[in-house]
């Protein structure tokens, strides 16, 4: 089995920091199924490329384990070719520090989303092609798979690329290519659970097929699979806490200007004023917008995305979905989901909202946001309201420097939201349109700001 990851990040060579592999010696890895070694192909300032080669020993797999039936599929089979959960075992000891996140002399390379490529062969798609983009496509990789041999396409050469920090690239194939191969060459127990939420912070519980990934790598066992879900669901909660609770300091900081009502209002105006007949509000929290739009006879089809379950819920009962007086059936769809994975339930809208959302998000995030949304989605028109970190100082219970809410990791000035929009309309081909919200000081600006991209 091969795994190699590489890095255009200049000096690219830093990759042997990250892996604490140096790229000048030939590193070996003893395993009690075999060995692996780790050597770099590649390490040149412009591009630096670190390979795993496993090597399995398939007469060890069976010796010791009290097989008497003399079965020849013992020995016979894929394990010792096809890249499974032996592998991941393989690299996890290998790159133990790298999947942590930490390195001691570049912690801030660790910490840093850079552009990387892994390729791993060969990859068992048990599921096929479609399985493969189902499980890596959601969380931002581009794909590339080359199927291998005529053996009805069941292996294949996988190369994944993006941008993101390199310990984030190893959780994702420690815990998806088990999931590919459906099996695992241990006993799977209780402890498995520990070890998958661990691997999957982050990631697996807003993931579109979070589902089929706890199945197959619990290896159908139900009760774990279903204990696994269990401990999921309150983080997917917590992710997006209980609207009341998470808006409030924020809702009472801007009540007296009543700035949410402003923004939903003039996200509205900018809407009805296109006219789309499909639009979706990417985190639509209880659906204040939703309601709004559903009384706009242009807009035929609206969909709410949302990663709280419980925010959904509350969506469903204030827009009386599938209740007398309520919409017509398939006029709106509420769907849990996270706006930085690949998602074709709500790719093909006209129009997308996103309204006091970007500053939730992590700014290593973003660069998901921005590709999901402009670069595959493509809607004609996306609408993105933020706070203007300039009219704070404005607020009188607001401390110098601190943000309106506890759970925003940005606010931008006037000139920084200008600036990103620049750069989206650049990097994306859209035209933008900025505008602000509630009253405006001379000064600083209004409390809120809103730029309209269109194509």
């Amino acid at each position: 089995m091969f795994l190699s990851i590489a890095t255009t990040h200049r000096p690219a060579t830093d990759l042997g920091f990250l892996l604490h592999k140096h790229p000048d010696r030939l590193h070996e890895v003893e395993l009690t199924f075999g060995k692996a070694w780790i050597f770099y192909p590649e390490a040149r300032e412009e591009r630096c490329e670190a390979a795993l080669v496993l090597d399995i020993d398939p007469i060890g797999l069976v010796r010791g384990k009290g097989q008497g039936d003399g079965l020849l599929d013992h020995y016979v089979n894929d394990r010792p070719y096809a890249a499974s959960s032996f592998l991941s075992v393989a690299f996890n000891k290998a790159f133990r520090t790298a999947m942590a996140g930490t390195c001691a002399v570049r912690q801030d390379l660790a910490d840093s989303a850079i552009p990387l490529e892994a390729v791993i062969t060969p990859v068992p798609m048990r599921g096929g092609e479609a399985l493969v983009r189902q499980l890596f496509e959601p969380l931002g990789w581009n794909i590339v798979v080359e199927t291998l041999g005529p053996a009805q396409k069941l292996y294949a050469r996988l190369k994944l690329a993006g941008s993101a920090r390199l310990s984030t690239l190893l959780t994702h194939l420690y815990v998806l290519i088990p999931v590919l191969d459906d099996t695992k060459h241990y006993w799977v127990g209780e402890d498995e659970i520990d070890k998958l939420l661990k691997r999957g912070e982050g990631w697996l519980d807003s993931h579109p097929a979070k589902d089929l990934i706890v199945r197959r790598y619990l290896r159908h066992r139900g009760i774990l699979a279903r204990a696994a879900l269990e401990r999921l669901a309150p983080q997917t909660q917590d992710e997006a806490v209980e609207p009341e609770v998470k808006t409030a300091p924020e809702e009472t900081l801007e009540a007296p200007i009543r700035l949410h009502d402003a923004r939903l209002e003039a996200v509205t105006a900018a809407l009805r004023a296109i006219g789309p007949k499909s639009v979706v509000d990417l985190g639509c929290g209880e659906g204040k917008l939703l309601q709004r739009l559903v009384r706009e006879s242009w807009a035929r089809q609206l969909i709410g995305l949302d990663p709280a379950i419980h925010a959904l819920e509350r969506a469903s009962r204030r827009l009386k979905l599938q209740q007398p007086g309520g919409p017509p059936e398939g006029r709106i769809a509420l769907i849990h989901g996270s706006l930085t994975y690949r998602d074709e339930r709500w790719a093909g809208a006209d129009a997308a909202a996103l309204v006091e959302v970007i500053e939730h998000l992590d700014p290593d995030r973003l660069p998901l946001m921005e590709r999901i949304v402009f670069g595959e989605a493509r809607p004609r028109t996306v609408i993105v309201t933020t706070p203007n970190a300039d009219y704070n100082a404005l607020f009188p219970t607001l401390a110098a420097g601190a943000f309106r809410h506890p759970d925003h990791r940005f606010e931008w000035t006037r000139a920084e939201f200008g600036a990103w929009a620049d750069r989206i309309a650049s990097a994306y081909g859209y035209q933008p349109a900025l505008s602000f919200i509630g009253p405006e000081d001379a000064q600083l600006g209004a409390p809120s700001q809103m730029a309209v991209f269109s194509r």
